[in-house]
């Protein structure tokens, strides 16, 4: 069993859910993490947990979001874990990082914000969502992932036809 895949099942077990559907989705999780020794592995067809985070800006008025090169949708930035990577928040924000160009992101709270499981081409991603900071005067520059970065407004994000941005915005400002 890597690293990797022992820190998300301890992120998993100590993550304190927000509600019934948030905790039903952790035991799922770890679940899958127990029949899975690859759980973490873009190369599990049976699904695998991803990492991302929700950026926002210094004054935390703003989330910066992407416009996916595959799927044409709004989403916050994250991805596929990678075998360097030594845990899931670490995943989040090196994605975070990869794909806003923006360095010295800090996490809002150690923890997940909220999971949420959707299907992709490639398999189930099992998405752990984080929240981090970006620094003050951070400056984002495209990614190859990605059509466009653009700042919107919480009111903005509420407009978006994605429940899980929607969703994971929401969960972020209550913890503000």
């Amino acid at each position: 069993m890597s690293t990797l895949h022992k820190d998300a099942v301890g992120v998993l077990e100590s993550w304190h859910a927000p509600d019934a559907g948030q905790d039903e989705l952790r035991r799922e999780y770890l679940a899958h993490l127990a029949a899975h020794s690859d759980g973490m592995e873009k190369l599990c067809k049976a699904g695998h947990l991803t990492g991302s985070v929700l950026i926002l800006d210094a004054e935390r008025q703003h989330v910066l979001l992407t416009l996916h090169a595959k799927l044409k949708l709004w989403l916050q930035t994250g991805g596929h874990c990678e075998p360097a990577d030594t845990s899931l928040s670490g995943a989040a924000l090196r994605e975070g990082t990869e794909e806003s160009g923006i360095r010295g992101l800090d996490l809002l709270v150690p923890g997940p914000v909220n999971l949420d499981r959707h299907l992709v081409p490639c398999a189930w991603h099992l998405d752990v969502q984080y929240a981090a900071v970006a620094p003050p005067g951070a400056v984002e520059s495209i990614s190859d992932e990605s059509l466009a970065l653009r700042w919107f407004t919480f009111d903005e994000v509420a407009e978006l036809p994605d429940r899980s941005v929607r969703t994971l915005v929401a969960r972020t400002r209550a913890l503000l």
